[in-house]
């Protein structure tokens, strides 16, 4: 079976999706277009919130942003007092409709409704083998693969049906699956993706990352643990624990580049982790310079961390744009790097005559960063070297990361030399995968490194490099079930 990859155009890692439910609130489904709205970060392609009032289950789901979906008329249609949300960045399935979540289906179990951050990585050969037994699937979506496994199950308890289809399924998997009375989430026993508890009152609340709870004023409480099913429900929260244990690999991209600095995951605070590996990045690669610039969002808290421990002055050297829509009219002049510079633009006054210190979080192709590099020496920079805040990124992630193909990482196939002529910068250091762990100062946690190393701590299907891709040449409107 052959499965194709979607274009990674801008060549940044993408996240897969944001999940966020919360259970036992009279304004269950307007908290969770809040808790999305906070998780837009994760994914811009498509937002879906599903409703349950115990006896009927509401959905709607739409292409684009999270304010540009939902309208008050929209949450009022969305009844009940428990709710589940998602926002998705597709690594597999088309970008359509058809594909945004969260996932419905009625089945003999009752209807149940799903939202998955995260990517199976043997969803092929399931599906495969489902529909060689005359399966029928509505989407293109790995995530579709669970339900049916559980509508065959042949178990009559819902929680059951769930365990026996995880138990089948490998890869990475953050889950929130609700019927008409109870919300389910689900962590897989890599604890590959963040999943995290909190509590509003007397209301329960589940979401990828706390910075969704902080905009609704909810309490951080712990992390779904790896392999730790949490069922909430009007008897409230039970927790289980029935799969194999594994040894865990906490995906360390989240720390270096997805997740919002203002959250707490894996237990830790995401500023200061990010501050540890800039400071880290000052002791193992220092040079003598005169300012340290960051290429923001992501890499500020580095650069910062870089600036502390080195004591060269940290300045605002480049600004981005946070106001570019999905689309613009391109000028009808020729403008040479005109999508790099819609984004980004070089503050002249902080840089010009200055040997600068650029912190970056990752390079993957390596285009758009030498596009910048030019900013900086038409902005008069003395010199630039480029300090990046992550090892080499090598080899592709298949755990609920797009990261560009082997073949398109520019670590992958040239040396640290090549690269630092490419750019045309006049230095350029990355951190050791050894000093990035050492710099999170948790030995008790173990990440997943295998974007860096190719160790893969869970096992691939033959067709992954490729990615679990199934293309449909249709969309469908928005629509209530």
């Amino acid at each position: 079976m052959k499965f194709e990859q979607p274009p990674n155009r801008d060549g940044r890692p993408k996240e897969k999706c944001g999940v966020f439910g919360i259970y036992g609130h009279p304004k269950a489904a307007n908290l969770a277009y809040l808790g999305l709205y906070a998780l837009q970060h994760r994914g811009q392609e498509s937002a879906g919130i599903a409703s349950s009032d115990g006896y009927h289950i509401y959905r709607y789901a739409g292409m684009g942003e999270v304010n540009d979906i939902f309208t008050k008329e929209h949450i009022d249609n969305l009844q009940g007092t428990m709710a589940i949300g998602h926002n998705r960045y597709s690594t597999t399935g088309s970008s359509f409709l058809r594909n945004a979540q969260p996932f419905r289906s009625e089945t003999l179990l009752g209807p149940i409704v799903l939202s998955h951050n995260g990517n199976l990585t043997n969803a092929g050969s399931l599906r495969f083998d489902l529909e060689r037994r005359g399966q029928i699937f509505q989407t293109s979506i790995d995530t579709e693969v669970i339900v049916h496994l559980m509508a065959k199950s042949g178990e009559a308890s819902f929680l059951d049906a769930l365990i026996v289809a995880l138990r089948q399924v490998r890869g990475a998997y953050s889950l929130l699956i609700m019927n008409r009375d109870t919300i389910y989430a689900v962590r897989d026993p890599y604890g590959f993706r963040p999943l995290v508890l909190g509590k509003l009152g007397n209301a329960w609340t589940v979401a990828s990352e706390t910075c969704a709870f902080d905009i609704i004023d909810a309490q951080y409480l712990r992390e779904v643990e790896p392999g730790e099913i949490v069922e909430i429900s009007a008897q409230g929260l039970k927790s289980y624990s029935p799969f194999e244990k594994r040894e865990h690999s906490l995906c360390i991209f989240e720390y270096i580049y997805f997740s919002r600095p203002d959250s707490i995951i894996y237990n830790e605070s995401v500023y200061d982790m990010r501050i540890a590996m800039g400071r880290m990045l000052a002791h193992e690669a220092p040079v003598e310079a005169d300012i340290v610039v960051p290429i923001p969002d992501s890499s500020v808290c580095a650069a910062i961390g870089y600036s502390r421990e080195s004591g060269i002055p940290y300045e605002t050297g480049m600004i981005r744009s946070h106001y570019i829509g999905r689309t613009f009219i391109e000028p009808s002049q020729k403008i040479r790097d005109f999508g790099a510079k819609i984004k980004f633009n070089v503050v002249r006054a902080a840089i010009q005559g200055k040997r600068i210190i650029v912190v970056d979080d990752s390079i993957m192709r390596g285009t758009t960063m030498r596009k910048i590099i030019k900013m900086f020496r038409k902005g008069g920079a003395a010199e630039i070297h480029v300090r990046i805040a992550a090892p080499p990124t090598r080899f592709p992630c298949f755990y609920g990361i797009d990261i560009p193909t082997h073949k398109e990482l520019i670590a992958s196939t040239h040396s640290i030399e090549e690269i630092r002529k490419y750019l045309r910068v006049d230095s350029i250091q990355y951190m050791t995968v050894e000093s990035i762990t050492r710099s999170l100062q948790r030995p008790e946690k173990r990440f997943c490194t295998a974007c860096f190393d190719g160790n893969y701590p869970c096992e691939l299907e033959e067709t992954t490099e490729d990615n679990q891709k199934y293309l449909f040449e249709d969309a469908m409107a928005s629509e209530y079930y």
